[in-house]
């Protein structure tokens, strides 16, 4: 790794309205890393192209990444396009590490999401599409792969529409396509847009081509006619027949853009090199700086009191941690978003929810693999901290005169777990720390040791996101390792109410008795709600500085069910009754009680198994159709509808039990004579089938 560090102390600030803090976020294979490969070379951030086939890309410096032609770890680039700073995160597509796309979603303000010109919104785009959604983000679409075969421009334009529920609008329409596609419609300007040179550096304006006239000036129409309706001044001079011109369009774009109104649409083929310098005007001219913003939410850590945080570098220091990586020349890297006031190098600063000093040693900006060395950055920036010992995935940092404690990041619970053992007995102190230092960086990736047996139990977010941690165990740390098979992690519930079951805990220790008493009921909650705790009894029964003793107890009896030891969900707990003595009664007797009481009301309940449900997409010719359907049948597949894609392709959709899908990909294959492919996504938990629920506990798993 490189570092620059007196170029990078030396630049000049950039004023705050031109940043953009921007993530790249697509399906596996839509071209996203092509396209941010791009992005670096035309704003000269590298002298080359590289390429996902050759291994030589920036973003994917991993060896599994170009190894597999995957991206899996998001990385962090800053580049400059018409005097904006872009710091841009390239994020993976697979559904394995949806983490790493979450963590991003939560700091950028805007995202250019990549859909493939053939398959059109695809199950992942879905995912990034919701969760970006969730948080806000303003987006621009990029439509790539305009040149290849079935490429339907108007078509994905109609399926974000329809699938996403999105505003989409056109502000381009493509020359061509596939073999033919020369370039494209610019809508706003009425002109022709043509790259023409190879690596597509230098473009060319010209008219509209006779040929393609009629349908750019319709689709202008309607361009014009959707900003209209986002805005009352545009819409007024629409209605009594004043066109507005293309200066009045961008402003009014802009506002619909950043309000999450209007999705602008963008289109290219990256691969080609054509199609990409209008999509970072596109950065720029429609997606936000930090000021254009709502202040930052927080709480005050003491109080609970919110706080509010505007993108001002007069304000005091929050900012977020929102990724960890180990990198080889540095160790512990933090990446961290700053919200408002300054973090230079130097600067003690304060963790209020590990309740923590630590002094900022450096600061870097990182380049991929590279970084360059900063004396401080500002309200709405990005940069990477080496050396925080204390700080973890979702930690505000914050002045320690003015605490502030900003929304953490919520990550899935992981759904397949597999065995792992050091092959000599001298790699066992160094599994360990390698294991903690991976579990560091991701936060779905679980650590823990099956009592029985002594094995450690790695669990993660599928097949792919496990075989890459053991990869990078045995590559980057060193360590040989055995794994055992991926197996299912199931969870336990309750079928039944239980009314009433309690528990009481009388014991001398320490010197004095302790005592606690509790009465618990318990009933089946909704899918997905996890435990619920409910605190209903009186003052008289038992006081309520006793309450969170008993809730405890309760979570931490949930940890292990009564079955097989998974975790305990959808039940709801109350606290109806008890009793306390005055000067027995204790924080540990009570959650001793609460824990008993509620692994006897879980055996009560008639306890029982729940396992993932995944959302399953399968592409194949449709000439195997016959086939591909009774393989997923078999997999007791639940087909919710099949619909059909361009070159003969059929798309079935429908969900799937984990448990039923290992070694799918080899019997898809063999099925559809290697032109099948699928992914999944994680859903729901639904409850086993009776018939399985033995076969399940007797094999584990």
């Amino acid at each position: 790794m490189k570092t620059h560090s007196s170029s990078a102390k030396a630049a000049a600030r950039v004023p705050l309205e031109r940043i953009r803090n921007i993530g790249v976020i697509a399906h596996i294979d839509a071209g996203k890393t092509t396209t941010t490969e791009r992005i670096l070379y035309y704003t000269g951030r590298t002298h080359r192209i590289g390429s996902v086939d050759d291994g030589t890309t920036v973003t994917d410096w991993m060896e599994q990444e170009r190894e597999r032609g995957i991206t899996i770890v998001s990385a962090a680039i800053t580049a400059t396009w018409r005097d904006h700073q872009i710091n841009l995160i390239d994020t993976p597509g697979h559904i394995d590490f949806t983490a790493e796309v979450q963590r991003a979603l939560r700091v950028l303000d805007g995202g250019i999401v990549v859909f493939d010109a053939v398959q059109g919104v695809e199950p992942q785009s879905e995912t990034v599409w919701h969760q970006a959604d969730r948080f806000g983000v303003p987006r621009i679409c990029f439509v790539n792969k305009m040149d290849r075969v079935g490429a339907d421009f108007g078509r994905a334009v109609a399926m974000i529409r329809e699938r996403l529920g999105a505003n989409a609008v056109a502000l381009q329409l493509p020359m061509g396509a596939e073999a033919e596609f020369e370039g494209v419609v610019d809508l706003l300007r009425m002109q022709a847009i043509r790259w023409a040179d190879e690596l597509g550096a230098r473009r060319e304006y010209g008219p509209v081509p006779e040929a393609y006239r009629e349908a750019a000036e319709a689709a202008r129409s309607e361009l014009v006619e959707a900003v209209a309706e986002t805005d009352d001044a545009l819409l007024e001079d629409y209605l009594e027949g004043r066109a507005p011109d293309a200066e009045q369009l961008v402003q009014a774009l802009r506002r619909a853009a950043v309000g999450n109104r209007l999705f602008p649409v963008y289109c290219g083929a990256a691969l080609r090199n054509k199609g990409v310098q209008p999509v970072l005007d596109a950065v720029v001219d429609y997606l936000p700086s930090p000021l254009d913003l709502p202040p930052v939410e927080g709480q005050e850590p003491k109080s609970g009191k919110a706080v509010s945080r505007p993108a001002s570098e007069d304000e005091p220091l929050a900012a977020l941690v929102f990724k960890l990586v180990t990198d080889p020349y540095v160790g512990r890297l933090a990446y961290v978003r700053v919200y408002s006031g300054r973090l230079a190098s130097g600067q003690s600063v304060y963790n209020p929810g590990r309740d923590k000093r630590e002094r900022i040693a450096r600061l870097v900006r990182m380049y991929a693999d590279r970084r360059e060395d900063l004396a401080q950055i500002g309200a709405g920036d990005i940069a990477a901290v080496p050396g925080l010992k204390q700080a973890f995935t979702g930690d505000t940092l914050c002045d320690m005169k003015h605490p502030v404690t900003l929304e953490s990041i919520v990550f899935p619970n992981p759904v397949i777990n597999m065995t792992v053992e050091p092959v000599t007995t001298a790699d066992e102190a160094q599994l360990q720390q390698a294991l903690e230092s991976l579990a560091e960086e991701d936060p779905t990736f679980r650590l823990s040791t099956d009592e029985n047996t002594g094995q450690i139990i790695l669990s993660g977010m599928g097949e792919l996101h496990l075989e890459v941690l053991v990869g990078r165990l045995q590559r980057e740390h060193r360590v040989r390792v055995r794994t055992g098979k991926p197996r299912v992690t199931y969870q336990e519930t309750i079928t039944r109410p239980v009314a009433r079951v309690e528990s009481q805990y009388l014991r001398p220790l320490g010197g004095r008795n302790h005592y606690g008493h509790v009465v618990l009921e318990l009933a089946p909650g909704e899918g997905g709600s996890g435990l619920v705790f409910h605190n209903r009894v009186s003052e008289d029964a038992i006081p309520g500085r006793f309450a969170p003793a008993v809730e405890k107890g309760v979570r931490m009896a949930s940890e292990s069910g009564v079955l097989a030891g998974y975790k305990v969900s959808d039940v709801a707990v109350g606290l109806v009754d008890g009793s306390f003595h005055e000067a027995d009664s204790s924080e540990m007797a009570y959650q001793t009680a609460a824990a008993t009481a509620f692994r006897d009301g879980m055996r009560q309940g008639d306890a029982t198994l729940l396992e993932p449900i995944f959302k399953l997409e399968v592409a194949a010719p449709a000439e195997y159709m016959g086939d591909v359907l009774a393989q997923l049948g078999a997999r007791r597949c639940e087909v919710q509808g099949t619909e059909p894609r361009p070159g003969g392709i059929e798309a079935i959709r429908g969900m799937v039990p984990l448990r039923e899908m290992f070694g799918y990909a080899t019997d898809l294959r063999s099925a559809t004579q290697g032109r099948g492919l699928f992914s999944m996504e994680f859903d729901h938990y639904a409850v086993v089938p009776p018939s399985m629920k033995k076969e399940i506990l007797e094999g584990g798993g």
